[in-house]
């Protein structure tokens, strides 16, 4: 089922309608079984495999993405979790057994994990595919009834999945609604026993706000400036390479994309002519006339990156061109930018990199820790030392030493931000206990009721004694 986008006065019903069959389903009980679960992420997995095509086309309307980025970061990462899903389901799903001390030595005491009712998944445009739909294999897989609403910018893929989802999944338990600003807002109205949102800081407060008034928690999946330090010896064409692999991946439109670099004065000069070498390897004389580079999702969004780079005092070494019909903005990069600088002032999400200067490994450290806590913080360096350094010191969401953005396609690691840059987390495992409750269990017989006869009245100092005792840790037996 799915619900397009609906004139101002019928929203609310269209909403209240669709929650209404959901809730009724899932009341049911439908979706808790384990069987169910696996049919419908099997049924998902079908749906990525016979319209893979129509994805590719879809994700190049919208954003220009190149065949191959469109596969390794949207299609295969999304076929990753569902194999991942699938293989561990009957797992996760068993109870799981704790200590006990010797008041409840002859008890069950387990956490059981159960689903949260009807929620509601909010993707970006980013990577339409991957940032709305791997949130709900975790969904469904901790047996939840779920509307999903897929962004309106990202339109292409917007339709494509309000199209193909209800062909696939179950109606009475899943459904897509579309639609722009206005239309999100109508939806938060309504009582959701979870909200997960994948964007903006900006949008956030919104969602919380929202959220507040019905005490739906929620997940958020934000960004931030992405910081890479290089310091000491680095290997610098390799850093080059990854560096700008990462960067320029999805033409810097990736919440996890670094945002900016911090390194020596000599390791500058090293690094420079290594950039500049691989992106002519990577893209060609003109990166405009490359298959391999995707384009700005908007004109919207062009206009503010070239705002952007045009209020920056640094200086550009490479790049700067640019093309507001084609929403071609070429790979680039700056030097000497200020700590004060425009492109310091809030997240890139684009093709722009800045480099700035630092003295020292702790001054590098130090600019990192002024600003908000990153979704991903990144260091190159082949010392040890310096790695460990810069990790015991940070914060972030996420951790890479000497690449960049690798580590969130592993399902065994979880995604998200930290302060400003998220709450929760998910992927693989994480994203199963983001979506589920954990229920404190504790089935209890009738015997040794002379035992509990401690805790009756009348009390004396005897009977606490005892019962302090057989309640303590030391009479724990922990599992």
């Amino acid at each position: 089922m799915y619900f397009n986008r609906c004139e101002n006065g019928k929203r609310m019903d269209a909403h209240v309608q669709v929650l209404e069959r959901l809730r009724a389903t899932f009341r049911s009980g439908v979706t808790k079984p384990e069987q169910f679960r696996r049919t419908q992420l099997n049924k998902l997995k079908s749906m990525i495999k016979e319209n893979e095509e129509e994805i590719l086309n879809a994700l190049h309307k919208d954003l220009a993405k190149p065949k191959f980025e469109a596969v390794l970061s949207e299609v295969d990462m999304l076929n990753n979790e569902l194999i991942h899903a699938v293989s561990n389901l009957k797992q996760w799903m068993q109870p799981e057994y704790v200590g006990t001390n010797l008041a409840t030595k002859l008890d069950d005491c387990f956490v059981r994990r159960e689903p949260l009712g009807v929620v509601l998944i909010i993707g970006p445009w980013n990577y339409p595919i991957q940032l709305l739909m791997v949130p709900l294999v975790a969904a469904i897989a901790a047996g939840n009834c779920v509307i999903i609403k897929p962004s309106e910018i990202s339109a292409a893929t917007d339709n494509l999945i309000a199209e193909l989802l209800p062909k696939y999944l179950s109606q009475d338990c899943y459904a897509v609604i579309q639609g722009g600003a206005e239309e999100t807002k109508e939806l938060l109205k309504n009582r959701f026993d979870h909200i997960f949102y994948t964007g903006s800081q900006k949008v956030a407060h919104k969602i919380l706000e929202a959220a507040s008034v019905h005490l739906t928690p929620v997940t958020l999946e934000l960004g931030g400036k992405c910081p890479c330090i290089l310091f000491g010896h680095v290997n610098a064409t390799a850093a080059a390479r990854r560096l700008v692999w990462a960067k320029f991946f999805n033409s810097g439109q990736s919440c996890v994309a670094p945002d900016y670099v911090l390194c020596s004065k000599a390791t500058r000069d090293a690094l420079v002519p290594a950039i500049l070498e691989v992106i002519k390897e990577f893209y060609g004389e003109d990166p405009q006339t490359s298959p391999d580079l995707a384009r700005i999702v908007s004109s919207a969004h062009w206009t503010r990156l070239m705002e952007l780079l045009g209020k920056s005092k640094g200086r550009i070494i490479v790049g700067g061109e640019s093309n507001q019909e084609d929403k071609y903005i070429a790979p680039t990069v700056l030097v000497d930018v200020a700590e004060d600088d425009a492109l310091m002032q809030e997240e890139i999400f684009g093709p722009i990199l800045p480099i700035l200067t630092v003295e020292s490994l702790q001054e590098g450290i130090d600019i990192m820790n002024s600003k908000e806590k990153p979704l991903a913080l990144y260091a190159f360096s082949d010392e040890s030392s310096v790695v460990n350094t810069v990790l015991e010191k940070t914060n972030s969401g996420g951790f890479c030493s000497n690449d960049g953005i690798i580590h969130i396609t592993l399902p065994t690691l979880p995604f998200g931000g930290v302060g400003g840059s998220g709450w929760g987390s998910y992927h693989g495992r994480w994203g199963f206990e983001t979506f589920s409750h954990q229920r404190a269990c504790m089935l209890r017989g009738w015997t040794l009721e002379r035992l509990n006869g401690l805790r009756y009245p009348p009390y004396t100092e005897n009977k606490l004694s005892w019962l302090r005792w057989t309640a303590s840790p030391k009479s724990c037996s922990l599992m």
